[in-house]
């Protein structure tokens, strides 16, 4: 019986705990401190790892062969990037990935990628649901792309960047950023962003002053027909 007993309770120490091994270095991991706007890496480069962002904004943009370029997303802490590097079928960076605020990041290598989402079931539920909450809000980008004014996409786009409806407390404040990514990411112009930032600026939505502060009461403007 105590053979038995040393045994499970053995099992149970090595049971795999997917948020220990997205805290620190391993076999296969690096944790790495990026300055603002360092580049993690750039669209064109060998895709050969997966990072998840620890802490901080990473901003994801991309550029036409014409030159264009564009913001396709703004990710944060508890977000994974360049994970279609474990598609043997894309061995290229399609974005470019840098960081826009102080960030804390965590490189796992594409071989203990697959690694560990073959051998860890715990791991892979929780990779797979990831993937599966960011294909949501890409068809939810697409949507409100399509059928909602400028206005509730930009009010949208301040929510998500202060995360609500996150697991956890909102960030009320969230990092400098500017009019011309925010605009690049919701289509339209700097100055029809300027004019809807000074109007939640007066409805008491937002405040600015060097921070940015989003308040829930900015979900009036996608809730209001």
């Amino acid at each position: 019986m105590a053979m038995k007993a040393i045994r499970a309770r053995t099992r149970k120490q090595r049971a795999f705990d997917p948020g220990a091994f997205l805290a620190k270095s391993g076999l296969g991991r690096e944790v790495i401190e990026l300055e603002k706007r360092k580049t993690i890496f750039s669209q064109g480069d060998t895709a050969d790892a997966v990072f998840y962002i620890q802490k901080g904004k990473i901003k994801l943009t991309v550029v036409s062969k014409r030159g264009k370029e564009a913001t396709i997303a703004l990710l944060g802490s508890g977000d994974f990037v360049g994970e279609e590097c474990i598609a043997a079928i894309q061995p290229q960076r399609l974005t470019t990935a840098a960081a826009l605020t102080q960030c804390t990041i965590l490189r796992i290598s594409r071989k203990e990628m697959v690694r560990v989402l073959d051998e860890e079931k715990s791991f892979s539920e929780l990779f797979v649901a990831y993937l599966l909450a960011r294909n949501v809000r890409i068809q939810e980008d697409l949507i409100d792309q399509l059928f909602n004014s400028s206005e509730k996409r930009l009010a949208r786009t301040l929510l998500l960047l202060a995360r609500f409806g996150k697991e956890g407390a909102p960030e009320l404040v969230i990092p400098k950023i500017s009019q011309e990514t925010l605009a690049e990411m919701i289509g339209t112009t700097r100055s029809r962003v300027s004019f809807f930032m000074n109007r939640f600026r007066k409805l008491g939505f937002i405040e600015y002053n060097g921070t940015l502060s989003v308040h829930s009461s900015l979900l009036n403007v996608i809730l209001h027909d």
